[in-house]
């Protein structure tokens, strides 16, 4: 079945649906009795988040999407005017913006969990896109996928297609994405002309290795990948490279592609990030496609995470080493929150920052294994959305308690601005109904 694509930021869907190398970590599984950060000491009644508002690139909306186990927090920031977004890093407090590939656009994949000083993502060039696809922002440009090292961003090849989109990297220098080829598929759904797969980048020097989709599907593309080189991503049909194109979350293991189940929904099925024991966390669609939920893929066994009370949607994004996972959940009428899942419980973050924050936080994209979590806020001080860096401290907790933000009109029709396109935790994709 062919359906129209609407594409629209996380926030954004509910509305319209409803209207130096790291120390290895042993594998250790901790449990607590409470929400709470296991490394902490402290888990439970007293554990709180202390949070931080990074700095803009000079406009008013940031995303932080990934922070590795060194601290460093990347994403993307508006620049001034909110126009335009840049890729940037922030880290010790000091925000860099790591610049484009000669287009107006750029940003970080999500998730980078890389701790060598390697980064990586996807730009636009100064290169029209002779067949308009708009693969990665709305824009006539071609993208790029990157790596950026050293304050140099070099741009990845394609399959001999136009676009390249770069995702994820372990620390072992292998980057995961995917790219077009030169085939342009007669039954593509547009405005993608042609066919796309994964790709993996590297770890040598011009290394390519192409990992096919599911038997019987045309489009694949790898969305994270961990130590072991283990790449999970989605396979389906020829189409806008989204969400909605996402019919099987795939593992692929020594290139061999694994359907790893949905909730019984035919789209949105989707791998967003992966540890190192293998635990992968992402969405899918239930049955008749009425609602995503959040999901944790486990010894390639499916959990339905469920929702925070009152809520219908939600996506996780994030797990770290220790199964704490991170994500976003969301109300029928828009109204989203970040939220932290362990041992079985999902809470909202918000009721675990202190009571003097300004900050409500609406999604939370990446955890490390410190318990520190990313994402993006809204700021009622300054009507704002920026990248937050939240902490594991010890505190008074929020006197917001179960209480959920309804977000001002204007701030919705920011968040449904965003610009990222392509499988991007900013723009979620589902079909029109």
């Amino acid at each position: 079945m062919k359906t129209s694509i609407l594409m629209y930021s996380v926030a954004a869907l509910v509305l319209l649906r409803a209207i130096v190398a790291p120390t290895p970590l042993t594998a250790q599984r901790y449990t607590v009795a409470n929400p709470g950060n296991p490394l902490s000491g402290t888990a439970g009644a007293d554990q709180t988040y202390s949070v931080t508002g990074l700095p803009e690139l000079g406009g008013t909306m940031s995303l932080a999407e990934s922070i590795n186990n060194r601290g460093w927090v990347s994403g993307w920031s508006n620049l001034s005017g909110n126009q335009t977004q840049h890729a940037f890093l922030w880290v010790s407090g000091e925000l860099t913006d790591l610049g484009t590939l000669g287009g107006p656009d750029s940003a970080v994949g999500s998730p980078v969990h890389n701790e060598l000083g390697e980064l990586v993502g996807f730009s636009n060039t100064l290169q029209i896109d002779p067949l308009g696809e708009q693969l990665c922002f709305p824009t006539p440009y071609l993208c790029a996928g990157f790596v950026w090292r050293d304050g140099k961003m070099t741009a990845l090849p394609t399959l001999g297609g136009n676009n390249s989109y770069a995702n994820s990297a372990n620390n072992l220098g292998s980057v995961v994405g995917f790219a077009e080829t030169a085939v342009q598929d007669p039954n593509c759904v547009a405005p993608q002309v042609l066919d796309v797969k994964a790709v993996i980048w590297g770890p040598d020097p011009n290394e390519l290795e192409v990992l096919p989709p599911l038997p019987g599907d045309t489009l694949s593309a790898a969305l994270t990948i961990n130590d072991a080189g283990l790449v999970a991503g989605a396979s389906g049909q020829c189409g806008p490279v989204a969400f909605q194109t996402a019919a099987h979350a795939v593992l692929w293991e020594n290139g061999r592609p694994i359907d790893l189940g949905s909730l019984g929904g035919a789209f949105n099925n989707l791998p967003l990030d992966m540890n190192e024991l293998g635990e992968i966390v992402g969405l899918s669609d239930v049955p008749s496609d009425t609602t995503t939920h959040a999901v944790l893929w486990r010894d390639r066994h499916i959990v339905d995470l469920g929702t925070l009370p009152g809520d219908v949607l939600s996506y996780a994004f994030g797990i770290n080493d220790y199964g704490q996972i991170v994500g976003q959940s969301c109300d029928a009428s828009g109204n989203c929150r970040a939220f932290l899942w362990q041992n079985g419980t999902m809470t909202d973050l918000n009721t675990l920052l202190s009571p003097d924050s300004s900050l409500y936080l609406i999604i939370a994209i990446s955890i490390n294994d410190s318990g520190e979590i990313v994402g993006q806020a809204f700021d009622s001080d300054t009507g704002d959305l920026p990248a937050y860096l939240a902490t594991p401290t010890e505190g008074t907790k929020s006197h917001l308690g179960p209480q959920k933000l309804v977000l001002p009109p204007q701030v919705r029709e920011m968040l449904r601005k965003q610009k990222v396109r392509g499988f991007h935790v900013g723009a979620i994709v589902r079909n029109s109904e």
